[in-house]
């Protein structure tokens, strides 16, 4: 029979339309079956999720098709494109950032009704937050939401030391901005944004900076420009002003704490035994992609020790040696 845990997230995932993660616990339960010797009741399993998965990908592409888009030339220099296909519920975030994620997809969603009233949807967003808070993430649920492509802007390929050439390549990627329609992720965008005076303000830095909020401030399309930056307190302040949203990412208190460990070992042996107010006093101050990785280590011990089910030693000692990892990198 199935654990309560495993019935709890298959139903979670069925009412997040979330295809994936049900047939992920669904082929978890088969394996299960089989374990116990249970092969015909397995092989029925597998059976129906297969003819459920090719079901599941057939509507969604005939519903909502994702738009599939290769950058060519000297844009394929520029930018990395992927298709995400991850959701808002597989986010773990505060109720007030998730509900503003939600109407900024909201009014994508329904951008042609709002120019109905000459009105514009948020569509240039500005992430702010220490790593592993989810900045990136977000950007691949917006594009995952919308079944739009994820552009990654390859910093690297933009700056160069020729006077000029870093504003042309920049102006080639707003031209695809407003041409092709997708997410545009702007990552570790304080490289280029600081403020303008300080010390790193120079050169073709302070050239591409003036070139994007030029570009800025003209940007059209039905793009979403989004960048995301772990040093707001060093951007321009002019930058600020041509975004239509920020959204700050802050690392989780105990609440979200626990909650991440819960859903990440939702379906571990032993999970139900766990002292989750002591592990969540040994995770403060971690970020989401922090505790997610020592779950994963810990997790990888129960396995390799030939362990029947996780218990809150292994997680406090894989805490304690992420911490300790992440000290010696300070």
């Amino acid at each position: 029979m199935p654990t309560a845990d495993q019935l709890k997230a298959l139903v979670r995932s069925f009412c997040d339309k979330d295809d994936a993660q049900f047939f992920a616990i669904a082929l978890q339960m088969a394996a299960a079956e089989a374990r116990k010797g249970h092969h015909e009741l397995a092989g029925e399993l597998k059976a129906l999720i297969d003819k459920g998965k090719v079901h599941s990908a057939s509507f969604i592409s005939s519903r909502n098709p994702i738009s599939i888009v290769t950058p060519r030339g000297e844009l394929a220099d520029l930018l990395n494109v992927s298709h995400p296909e991850t959701r808002l519920s597989e986010m773990i975030l505060t109720k007030e950032l998730c509900k503003r994620i939600e109407r900024i997809i909201s009014e994508q969603r329904q951008i042609n009704k709002l120019k109905g009233h000459n009105l514009y949807p948020r569509q240039k967003l500005l992430l702010t937050g220490a790593p592993g808070c989810g900045k990136t993430m977000t950007a691949s649920v917006l594009a995952g939401e919308l079944r739009l492509p994820l552009m990654v802007v390859r910093l690297e390929g933009l700056i160069t030391k020729y006077l000029g050439e870093s504003a042309s390549k920049l102006r080639l990627i707003f031209d695809a901005i407003e041409k092709t329609r997708a997410v545009y992720l702007f990552d570790e965008f304080d490289s280029i944004g600081f403020e303008r005076g300080s010390g790193l303000d120079v050169g073709e830095i302070r050239r591409i900076l003036n070139s994007f909020l030029t570009f800025m401030e003209y940007q059209a399309g039905n793009s979403l420009l989004v960048a995301a930056t772990n040093c707001a307190q060093n951007l321009d302040s002019a930058l600020f002003r041509r975004f239509d949203d920020l959204l700050e990412f802050e690392k989780p208190q105990s609440q979200l704490i626990i909650e991440t460990f819960k859903r990440r070992l939702c379906l571990v042996p032993g999970k139900e035994n766990l002292d989750f107010k002591k592990i969540a006093l040994e995770a403060k101050g971690m970020s989401f992609a922090e505790i997610i990785k020592t779950c994963d280590e810990a997790i990888k011990e129960m396995i390799l020790g030939d362990k029947t089910e996780i218990n809150t030693g292994n997680l406090v000692k894989a805490l304690r040696e992420r911490r300790a990892f992440l000290k010696g990198r300070e």
